[in-house]
């Protein structure tokens, strides 16, 4: 695996990307510029539902109409309640949940483990991307202008989530850029959240300890140029997301387990490579890591009750990397979400 500006190419082929990206990768883009999704919120306290209120449990791998011309590709798996809904950091397909560093091991992603639990929902957002042995593959969903926000991706799986019919309450479970759009979501659609796993998720409180120059080379760093991805990619803006994060006032008391990342974002060997831009010194590779881990303990203190996991053996993929550790922890939430607990 060679050190690039991505994250490590995994054997399966799927490209991983973002420095914090997806930890900032997960990150959130301009308001009010991008497209806005055609179905209004519903009341906080209004189940999601479609009109049948029969749980869906068959396989699902198709193109959702969410209205104003727009498509949104999601599959689904499994059947039972709660729902899980994978959300993917930034760039992401919905197949990056079903991949392992290992492809032996594949059956041992997330995606199809957590099919076995109960029923599993992934999606494709607009601008999204894989790349696998057969090349790159784009997002299965409608292209919008980018950058877009974190509020407009929250809205969106909210239509998704309702014009499929894939009914609640959900485990929501957000990997980087992923884990704004679920707390978004769960800010919005309290009543509609059964559970939180947060997966090395990008917090808002991660400028607060970088300096100005710092935190705009970050950007700078996971910004779809310096990325290699192409016109049209997911893109965000810190000044965007950010405040959205910071405006939320109230998250559903819900079972809650976030989940650290424990190796360094950014290595020496990958600074030696000299692939990286000039900025990117030993100096803002241990600045960034300090203000990361000083930041997921801030993001977890925000949930009452959370579990905070940071032994994880994991880059920012832990997901792909430890899907165990995934695995376990969607378990434990669904379990106490059902009432049935086990010891964490």
């Amino acid at each position: 695996m060679s050190p690039s500006l991505q994250w490590p190419v995994i054997s399966s082929g799927a490209r991983q990307r973002h420095v914090l990206a997806t930890l900032v990768v997960g990150v959130a883009m301009l308001g009010g510029v991008g497209c806005t999704t055609g179905t209004p919120s519903p009341p906080a306290s209004a189940p999601l539902t479609a009109a049948s209120a029969s749980a869906p449990t068959g396989d699902v791998d198709r193109s959702v109409d969410i209205g104003g011309g727009r498509t949104i590709y999601l599959t689904c798996r499994g059947s039972g309640s709660p729902t899980i809904v994978l959300v993917s950091g930034l760039g992401e397909r919905a197949d990056n949940w079903a991949i392992t560093t290992d492809p032996s091991t594949a059956g041992q992603a997330v995606f199809p483990r957590a099919a076995q639990l109960s029923r599993v929902c992934a999606y494709d957002r607009p601008g999204t991307e894989t790349t696998t042995a057969a090349g790159r593959q784009e997002s299965r969903s409608t292209m919008v202008p980018q950058p877009t926000s974190g509020t407009q991706a929250a809205n969106d799986l909210r239509s998704v989530l309702i014009a499929s019919g894939e009914i609640g309450p959900y485990v929501l479970v957000g990997h980087s850029y992923g884990g704004d759009i679920v707390r978004l979501f769960a800010a919005a659609q309290p009543k509609n959240v059964a559970g939180l796993v947060l997966v090395d998720a990008l917090s808002e409180d991660l400028p607060k300890r970088l300096t100005a120059e710092q935190s705009a080379n970050l950007e700078k760093l996971n910004s779809p140029s310096a990325q290699g991805r192409p016109a049209g990619a997911e893109e965000f803006h810190f000044d965007v997301v950010f405040p959205e994060l910071r405006a939320i006032t109230t998250s559903p008391t819900v079972p809650t387990v976030v989940l650290t990342a424990d190796r360094k974002v950014i290595s020496a060997a990958d600074i030696a490579t000299g692939k990286l831009p000039p900025f990117v010194t030993q100096e803002f590779a241990d600045a960034l890591w300090t203000a990361q881990l000083a930041a997921q303990d801030e993001l977890a203190a925000k949930f009452t009750g959370a579990t905070h996991i940071t032994k994880t053996s994991s880059g920012h993929y832990i997901h792909v990397e430890q899907p165990q550790l995934v695995v376990d922890a969607i378990t434990q939430v669904v379990d106490a979400a059902r009432g049935t607990p086990r010891p964490s």
